[in-house]
């Protein structure tokens, strides 16, 4: 019923800079805001992990290892979610999902946690050389 595709991943050197898109598209007849969004990310051999959320109000949440340097945002009206990621390093090499869930998806720490969320992307692959 709610579809997420994920845009602008690629290969750049440490320092760099990309922005990720995730575009959502609603089944028409099917109600549904995605109140909450979040970045994941999952590097080989990890489990993913919460990069960055915001909610419908447009509060905005980071994870540790990513503050100051990614900037998450959103446009409403176009359904698009937005990940500006600056001074890359190699350690922020995987592949980022998009996710959208619900009110209470963003509440406290639930931002960064896989099961508050009920819709996916395939993924997009960012990849940092040194």
């Amino acid at each position: 019923q709610v579809q997420l595709e994920e845009s602008g991943g690629g290969s750049v050197q440490a320092g760099g800079s990309l922005r990720l898109s995730c575009a959502a598209s609603v089944v028409s007849g099917y109600t549904y805001s995605p109140y909450c969004m979040s970045w994941f990310r999952q590097a080989p051999e990890k489990e993913r992990e919460g990069v960055a959320g915001i909610a419908i109000d447009g509060s905005r949440s980071y994870a540790d290892p990513v503050k100051g340097r990614f900037t998450i945002s959103r446009d409403n009206a176009k359904n698009t979610l937005y990940l500006q990621m600056d001074s890359l390093k190699p350690e922020d090499t995987a592949m980022y999902y998009c996710a959208a869930g619900y009110e209470w998806s963003c509440r406290g720490a639930h931002w960064a946690r896989e099961r508050y969320f009920g819709y996916w992307g395939q993924g997009t692959q960012v990849t940092v050389s040194s």
